[in-house]
């Protein structure tokens, strides 16, 4: 069992990997901003507040990882319709690497950050973990900025680094204006759905699973770039309608009535490098 520092503990992806830390059984100290503790799905160890996670210095930091065993870095600006090029990412790099840091003066074995397919060469429909790199947006340019100085550095310290780089995530805690709750918004209304042709290629995973991938990697200790992904490729266009048959009504998807954006890939599918250790549900739209 260890005692791991959960940032991002109260959001999307991180609440799933809470879940799944305390269901190995580990201690998670969450941080978490001041009055958002009712958010934390289950008991933590500790509570560390910080109302700017990303303004404290290495100092703060490495009084906040006392007694810790494992980081898992879960916390980023991702504010939807601005995070892809919002300047707050540059302000994110410097803070993260200031909790690396932190950490390692604190004598944490372990430091588990969170990165995007984004990060890839793109379109790509077999993205393996040696694939070229070229981000698009500054939100994948400065998550591939950590890893790479994070790398770097972890590589002349005693600790393990492992990066886990997620695709297109789906399910509980999901934000409104996201595909499948759209879809699924639209549809229990009756009314259409309007979408591109949908012909666009995509690896989704259930949100759940990915926490559960993620909390493997503090059993597996497995280190470097890790793809947090099904390895499955389905359209736009496959997902939409399988959420349509569960209430019966194809009829209310309009494809082709949406353009498709001319940044958006025409292919994303990962290939699949986590080490497994204990079994995860499998789980599906």
């Amino acid at each position: 069992m260890s005692r791991v520092l959960l940032t991002g503990a109260t959001g999307f992806v991180g609440r799933h990997i809470h879940s799944h830390l305390l269901a190995l059984g580990h201690d998670v100290v969450a941080v978490v901003r001041p009055g958002s503790e009712d958010r934390l799905v289950g008991p933590v160890a500790g509570i560390v507040r910080t109302a700017d996670g990303f303004a404290q210095d290495a100092t703060w930091w490495a009084d906040a990882c006392r007694d810790i065993d494992v980081v898992i870095h879960a916390a980023w600006y991702v504010e939807p319709g601005k995070y892809l090029d919002g300047p707050e990412n540059m302000v994110c790099v410097s803070g993260t690497f200031e909790l690396a840091r932190g950490a390692m003066q604190a004598g944490v074995r372990h430091f588990i950050g969170l990165g995007t397919c984004m990060e890839y060469a793109l379109p790509s429909a077999h993205l393996d973990i040696d694939a070229p790199l070229h981000p698009t947006t500054l939100y994948a340019a400065c998550k591939l900025s950590v890893y790479h100085i994070l790398r770097e550095w972890f590589s002349k310290q005693e600790g393990t680094f492992s990066w886990c780089r997620i695709f297109y995530l789906f399910g509980e805690g999901e934000h409104p204006a996201r595909l499948v709750p759209y879809l699924r918004r639209r549809l229990e209304a009756g009314e259409i759905a309007k979408l591109s042709a949908g012909t666009q290629l995509r690896d989704f995973l259930d949100v759940s699973l990915a926490g559960a991938m993620i909390a493997n990697v503090v059993e597996t200790g497995q280190p470097g770039a890790i793809n947090i992904c099904s390895g499955r490729s389905t359209t736009i266009r496959q997902l939409a309608e399988r959420i349509a048959d569960d209430y019966g009504r194809r009829d209310l998807l309009e494809f082709g009535t949406a353009q498709i954006h001319p940044s958006d890939p025409a292919a994303v599918v990962g290939v699949c490098n986590a080490i497994p250790k204990r079994d995860v549900p499998e789980t599906s739209i």
